[in-house]
């Protein structure tokens, strides 16, 4: 029964959050991630396993005057924040603790995820194989395999000089927190997904707080913020700008 409540809450405020008034939006946002995580905690038995302090731009990331950092934000905010969005679908069933849900299994799913679209082999429109196929074949991979990998290459980008070695770059240390904790989720929920399993709460409760303070550093809004309760194209953007 509590959980059946911990569930129909978190969804109840969620479609407040998108239909409430633009003024009440921000304060609503951040209720729901409070709630996600105060529903997780109880439902772990009050352990607390993250920071709940909410992430504001540091001006840190901004420093860097190379072009890799607009060509990174071009290149990876979409899948960046696409990554983000399928994250946070999990939330639902990460409050039951359901590692079964779809939203839970689709995101470590290998094949869950079009990374490269198939693209025409045809020449000025003509298809000139012999078999007649000339679509070409897609690349799919898990969201959260895509989701390491933008992290990475966007976080790298965000340095001050080209002297530094990437593991020494706050974001870089971040996203690598981040992957520790979702690596040892994955392994939980791939090989025996439970109907109730606590030790995912925990591992997903701290990797939301930490990729927070990852989503600060490269300039990107908080997961509170309600940016992220859209998808997002992963197609390389035009500009670096976020929306």
């Amino acid at each position: 029964m509590r959980t059946a409540f911990f569930v129909s809450c978190f969804l109840a405020s969620t479609t407040d959050a998108l239909t409430a008034p633009q003024q009440k939006q921000k304060s609503l946002n951040v209720e729901r991630r409070s709630f996600l995580q105060t529903a997780i905690t109880t439902a772990v038995g009050g352990v607390i396993v993250g920071s709940s302090q909410p992430a504001f731009a540091s001006g840190g990331a901004t420093a860097g005057k190379y072009t890799t950092i607009p060509i990174a934000k071009r290149r990876y905010y979409g899948r960046v924040q696409e990554s983000v969005h399928e994250f946070l679908l999990m939330g639902p069933a990460i409050v039951k603790g359901d590692t079964t849900d779809y939203n839970v299994q689709h995101f470590f799913d290998p094949k869950g995820a079009v990374i490269v679209a198939a693209k025409r082999k045809d020449i000025n429109g003509q298809c000139t194989k012999k078999d007649g196929q000339c679509k070409g074949t897609e690349i799919r991979d898990s969201r959260y395999n895509d989701m390491k990998a933008s992290m990475y290459l966007l976080g790298n980008a965000f340095r001050i000089n080209q002297t530094k070695a990437p593991d020494n770059l706050p974001t870089v240390k971040a996203a690598k927190a981040f992957f520790k904790e979702m690596d040892e989720m994955e392994k939980m929920v791939v090989k025996k997904p439970k109907a109730n399993d606590v030790a995912a709460q925990k591992k997903f409760l701290k990797a939301l707080d930490i990729l927070d303070e990852y989503l600060d550093l490269v300039e990107l809004p908080p997961t509170d913020s309600g940016n992220y309760d859209k998808e997002f194209s992963t197609l390389v953007g035009e500009t670096s700008r976020i929306t």
